[in-house]
């Protein structure tokens, strides 16, 4: 119950991964909202494309193994293009972002027209200073939209999809005076903006918002504070940034407890409530809903890629996949302007390990998510992901 006392004492980097994709909060304040409309250096339409893809290699043996998986996926997407060819050069940063920088300079001396990764959202940021003056990209595999911009852009899904995706659908529902609870924390508060964000994109109403710190104690004073603001709005609709490596077992118990069930006040999560699998066995999130990648989708990558190597994908790998996708998907036009800001950012988007995704002018992305809840512990689809942009879930 109480697990995440210690996590929460980890570096930020590792508190996203069973997201998508790794957040820091560092970032270049003069990159940060600027649009991503013409950057992108020309290439050479008959040769193969030089793709720099900066992984994690040299650090800790988490970051080696994470890194071997990223290689792995692109090159599989490699195989997949039909008449593209391209010219992975691979570059370890050894999850440093002074290393970052160093090899992102390097892979655009040795000829690099875009760059893939690096992870973190500090690596990458640095990544796409020291080639920003090249005109360069960057497909980041980071999920932080404060380095997003200019010339990177983060292929990680990020708050503001999942929460655009699940309230839309509460909406719908008739699920639409919705209470935050979020923790204190730089991602909690990330979470928090994204959702009244998503509240208001979609003509839902914010009843309140409780926060708390990453402590038992905390935890246990917000369940009364919740109770009251589910009671004084009417409020049908309880929206956690928690995840299962946190404090969601705990809120799974103690809201149940005092009378907040899923049934009054659906529970909606901000975070994979499928990971790991052992979650799905807590009562209080049962009827619980949360958004996912499209199933279909990635199970093919994952049979595809354990087909391949042996094993199955580490979460963030079909990330390279999708990187390498675009790049190909691009560069089959033929045209020399294949890889600018303007052609990364052309709303039909890409088909890539996990469903379609489409990147924003604002370096931020857009995913095809299914809405998914737990029925007697186990995963049913409310809501399929969407196959293309424009209906239902966008």
């Amino acid at each position: 119950m109480i697990a995440f006392l210690n996590a929460s004492r980890k570096k930020l980097r590792l508190l996203m991964l069973p997201f998508a994709a790794l957040m820091l909060a560092a970032c270049d304040p003069a990159a940060v909202g600027s649009l991503a409309t013409g950057g992108g250096v020309k290439i050479d339409a008959n040769a193969p494309v030089p793709v720099a893809l900066l992984i994690p290699r040299g650090g800790s043996q988490s970051d080696n193994l994470l890194a071997k998986n990223l290689e792995n996926a692109a090159r599989l997407a490699i195989r997949d293009l039909d008449g593209v060819k391209i010219d992975l050069r691979v570059y370890g940063t050894a999850g440093n972002a002074g290393t970052a920088a160093n090899m992102a300079a390097q892979a655009v001396n040795d000829g690099a027209k875009i760059i893939l990764g690096p992870v973190y959202g500090e690596s990458a940021n640095a990544a796409g200073v020291a080639v920003a003056a090249q005109g360069v990209n960057v497909l980041s595999f980071s999920n932080n939209p404060t380095i997003a911009g200019g010339n990177v852009f983060v292929l990680g899904q990020t708050f503001a999809n999942t929460a655009n995706r699940l309230v839309g659908y509460a909406k719908r529902s008739g699920k639409d005076r919705i209470v935050v609870l979020h923790a204190s924390d730089v991602a909690g508060q990330l979470g928090r903006n994204a959702i009244q964000q998503a509240i208001s994109a979609n003509g839902a109403t914010l009843a309140g918002t409780v926060d708390y710190a990453l402590s038992q104690e905390s935890v246990v004073a917000a369940v009364p504070r919740v109770k009251a603001a589910v009671d004084s709005t009417g409020a049908n609709a309880l929206f956690l940034t928690t995840s299962s490596a946190s404090a969601l077992p705990l809120f799974a118990q103690l809201l149940p407890e005092a009378g907040i069930n899923s049934a009054s006040s659906q529970y909606i999560g901000l975070t994979r409530w499928d990971i790991p699998k052992q979650t799905l066995d807590l009562p209080g999130v049962q009827g619980g809903w949360f958004a996912k990648p499209d199933p279909a989708a990635t199970n093919a990558f994952n049979q595809k890629y354990s087909a391949a190597y042996g094993a199955a994908p580490h979460p963030l790998a079909g990330l390279a996949f999708d990187g390498i996708a675009a790049v190909g998907a691009l560069a089959k036009s033929g045209k020399s302007t294949a890889l600018t800001g303007a052609s990364l950012t052309q709303g039909a988007g890409f088909r890539g390990a996990t469903g379609i995704f489409r990147l924003r002018r604002d370096g931020t992305n857009e995913r095809g998510l299914a809405v998914a809840t737990i029925r007697n512990q186990s995963v049913v689809i409310l809501e399929a992901a969407p196959r293309a942009f424009g209906g239902a879930g966008f």
